[in-house]
């Protein structure tokens, strides 16, 4: 098994099947693939990541989060925004107006089509 994907199994809680990572929509792979994508750019470490993502698990449930499976990725956005910011690889205010673009961009795309952000987003 290749490094990476020794890292990505070591990711317990990760939603899967046997062939991999499963989504439940698209947003969901876009997530996962911007993580992958700082991750492989030296952002963080598969080990910085796992800390932050199951810190971000860990609060949900604190508050209440049940744990069905179907707010996985709501805690991967979070510990991926938590992550960024920590690491200091956006300003705040440029990771707001980005986090805006983007669901400006969401709200005016049509169900099942790839969310496109402009190029000064």
């Amino acid at each position: 098994m290749a490094a990476q994907d020794q890292d990505m199994h070591d990711l317990v809680s990760l939603p899967r099947d046997g062939e991999g990572p499963v989504f439940n929509a698209p947003w969901e792979a876009q997530a996962f693939a911007m993580a992958v994508r700082l991750h492989e750019a030296g952002c963080f470490t598969w080990n910085e990541w796992a800390a932050t993502l199951s810190s971000e698990i860990s609060a949900a449930q604190a508050r209440g989060d049940p744990d069905l499976g179907d707010t996985y990725y709501l805690h991967w956005l979070a510990a991926l925004e938590r992550i960024l910011a920590d690491k200091q690889v956006l300003e705040t205010d440029e990771r707001e107006r980005r986090k805006d673009a983007w669901a400006r961009a969401a709200a005016a795309t049509p169900h099942g089509e790839p969310i496109i952000l402009p190029d000064d987003a």
